[in-house]
């Protein structure tokens, strides 16, 4: 079985934003910032009506005075072009021997699902064939779907499972595609909305979990039962095969191949975000087997008959084995000695993993600096040969695809002012080439990207990249647009954001990526050293950073403005709320805020191995300390903050951000707030929602950190 999936570049921290003051301009227009304030329980009802006559007034008078900016259109319009743009990389994902792609532009907001052979794609116009028009499906359907990926399976890819959401919803529907008419299946395989996942066993035969009824759901929304489904038969009937507990995260099928088509199905039980429990199911008999592996895994492949596997933690299995090490595990063999394929030093991580028919192939971090490997066994003796390839400095590499069936893995290759490549790597021949770029979509002559180290408050050093003009003067004055994100073993990497480029460095702002602790950036040990209690050596690393900018002249507070969203909204909201000195603008993104109840609000259970449990007395004392809704006090000046989010969101959900500024209005506090009726967590689903409300970030921006500048000058 091959995933397909939709590359989501507005779920990693984009671009930027920009706001009057709004005391400024309540003063100007005569108008009360005073709010009238819904109770929590009407805010909490996601499309009350009542609660949804608030949004829209929060909207409306956010709009008023965002929109009215004249700079908005051109914001709005840059954002839209970039996009848009045709040149953008057309990012591929191989299935049975050909390459697909999700496309959206202009013509197409919703988006063209196409296939190209290998050839094709390396020409300069490829030979698309559509199979699914999204638009002309959604008009037809009358239904607001969003592509979510699709599960194909393999060898050939004839049959596919394409996904699909309304309005960018993580629940979502399976329906069965036949790749060679370009149709859907009539009577095929037919999976209602559900938070769910499938995979294919056989053409005949899915393994599906998803919401059956009662009692078959975790308390945080998700599955734990997974059931053999067989053609042509309704969902009523499917055979129950594995159930975990209410109490698990989410219960799963994988189906893995490796190069010889060997295939494993397997049941991974994840107990909570992190720990994970995996059993091998053998459809002939039916029977199940659990594996002795460690319960923290950061990647999970195939290869010869061997389980490829990153370890999130020591494990001691016939021999020690450090986390964040690549090992090989014989699924058949139990109690037989994993083999070791690459053991990280202090300064290295791995972060995208995957298997070709030549061999495994890793991106390896070293002080956040990338390199490619490829890994292959050598013999019978059980070692690894490693063979290792540079990678341009201040950049990231992304393994957009690889298949076990293909010696051809393709990887995204980009910086903050470098435009993305997509190159080929040949396994057989271990070389690799260019073989398409993106042209420049904003113009970054005269700038340069440069990392810093900051000290934190423990005396750790914390690095960042900073992105700025070559001939920028230290003189507290340089308008800093500051992001990170600090959590779930995710590393905050070099990206090419192009309306970034163009609402922001075009225009003489610099742009601050953290690399915290919480992140992934130097492995397990980075990860685990900004979890639960400990997560306030990520909050503190960030304010170092920011410190460490005015220390060095760069910006001083009423020059520095800060942005995340989803874990990285709940970051903004405790450094609003334990340093609001610090900063003269805030973005706050599909947030967390209200820590102490977050696991009852939405999926929020399923983050609790990473926050920590109200349950727990430790726990819960530490998150009644940084809860950002708790800790808003009436006596404490803040900047005013621009607060987004999704009506949408069924994974954080919009009901955080809701309170955060209900709690605002009722102190008299000042704050934008804009609600996307679509989009999921995402947020934005189609480059015209994107552009409006980045174009609004931009003007809030412009007008926090840069118009003071403008008018001191006049």
């Amino acid at each position: 079985m091959r995933r397909i999936f939709v590359a989501m570049t507005s779920l990693v921290c984009t671009s930027l934003p920009f706001v009057m003051p709004v005391a400024a301009r309540a003063a100007a227009d005569g108008a009360s910032t005073h709010l009238v304030v819904p109770s929590r329980t009407v805010l909490e009802q996601v499309e009350g009506k009542e609660a949804l006559d608030w949004v829209r007034a929060q909207n409306s008078r956010s709009m008023e005075r965002l929109q009215s900016d004249k700079r908005y259109q051109k914001f709005h319009d840059d954002v839209l072009a970039v996009e848009q743009a045709p040149g953008r990389l057309p990012l591929p994902d191989q299935a049975g021997g050909r390459l697909w792609n999700f496309w959206q532009d202009a013509a197409h907001p919703k988006g063209l699902w196409r296939v190209t052979s290998e050839e094709s794609f390396a020409q300069t116009t490829p030979d698309w064939k559509t199979a699914i028009d999204l638009d002309a499906l959604a008009r037809e359907e009358k239904r607001d779907w969003v592509f979510q990926g699709a599960d194909c399976l393999e060898p050939d890819a004839r049959r596919c499972l394409v996904v699909l959401s309304l309005s960018g919803e993580d629940a979502a529907s399976y329906r069965e595609f036949d790749t060679t008419t370009n149709s859907f299946v009539s009577g095929g395989f037919d999976l209602p909305r559900s938070k769910q996942r499938v995979a294919w066993l056989d053409q005949d035969s899915l393994l599906v979990a998803r919401d059956w009824g009662a009692g078959s759901m975790t308390r945080s929304g998700y599955p734990f039962s997974v059931r053999l489904l067989k053609r042509g038969q309704p969902l009523s009937e499917a055979k129950e095969i594995y159930r975990g507990a209410e109490g698990d995260m989410i219960v799963e099928p994988q189906v893995l191949h490796d190069e010889t088509g060997h295939q494993i199905a397997l049941i991974q039980r994840n107990l909570d975000f992190f720990r994970s429990e995996y059993r091998v199911y053998d459809p002939a008999t039916g029977a199940l087997r659990q594996i002795a592996l460690p319960q923290k895994i950061g990647y999970l492949g195939f290869y010869a008959g061997k389980l490829v596997l990153r370890l999130d933690e020591d494990w001691t299995a016939g021999g020690h084995f450090k986390r964040g090490s690549i090992i090989a595990v014989d699924p058949s063999a139990p109690g037989k000695t994993p083999t070791l394929v690459f053991t990280p030093k202090d300064t290295e991580t791995t972060t995208d993993i995957g298997v070709t028919s030549k061999g495994v192939i890793a991106v390896v971090y070293t002080d956040v600096q990338p390199s490619l490997r490829l890994y292959t066994p050598t013999g019978k003796d059980g070692s690894w040969h490693e063979a290792y390839f540079i990678l341009p400095r201040m950049s990231s590499a992304t393994l957009q695809s690889s298949s076990p069936s293909a010696s051809n893995a393709y990887l995204r290759v980009e910086g903050y002012i470098r435009p993305p490549e997509l190159v080929r790597f040949d396994a057989a021949k271990m070389v690799a080439h260019r073989v398409k770029s993106t042209p420049a979509l904003f113009d970054a002559k005269g700038l340069r990207t440069e990392q810093f180290w900051a000290k934190s408050s423990d005396g750790v050093n914390i690095p960042y990249f900073v992105t700025h003009r070559r001939d920028w003067k230290m003189n507290d004055r340089n308008p800093v647009l500051f992001t990170a994100y600090g959590g779930f073993d995710l590393s905050y990497l070099p990206t090419y954001y192009a309306d970034i480029g163009k609402t922001w460095l075009e225009r003489g702002g610099v742009y601050v990526v953290g690399n915290i602790r919480g992140g992934g950036e130097y492995g397990p040990a980075w990860h685990e050293a900004g979890m639960k209690s400990g997560r306030q050596h990520a909050y503190d690393d960030f304010a170092a950073i920011g410190r460490d900018l005015a220390e060095r002249h760069i910006a001083n507070k009423d020059h520095l403005g800060i942005r995340g969203r989803s874990n990285g909204g709940l970051l903004m909201g405790v450094e609003f709320t334990q340093h609001p000195e610090l900063w003269k603008a805030v973005i706050i993104g599909v947030p967390l805020l209200d820590m102490e109840n977050f696991e009852t609000m939405a999926a929020g259970a399923s983050w609790a191995a990473e926050y920590g449990h109200m349950a727990i007395p430790a726990e819960r004392s530490f998150l009644q300390k940084i809860s950002p809704l708790q800790n808003l006090k009436k006596d404490v000046a803040y900047p005013v903050p621009f607060i987004f989010t999704s009506t949408k969101d069924d994974r954080v959900g919009p009901v955080h951000a809701r309170l955060f500024a209900a709690r605002l209005a009722e102190l008299g506090k000042d704050f934008y707030y804009y609600e996307d009726t679509e989009g999921g967590h995402a947020g934005t689903v189609n480059a015209q929602e994107i552009a409006h409300e980045r174009a609004l970030e931009a003007v809030y921006l412009s007008q926090t950190l840069m118009d003071q500048d403008v008018q001191a000058a006049h």
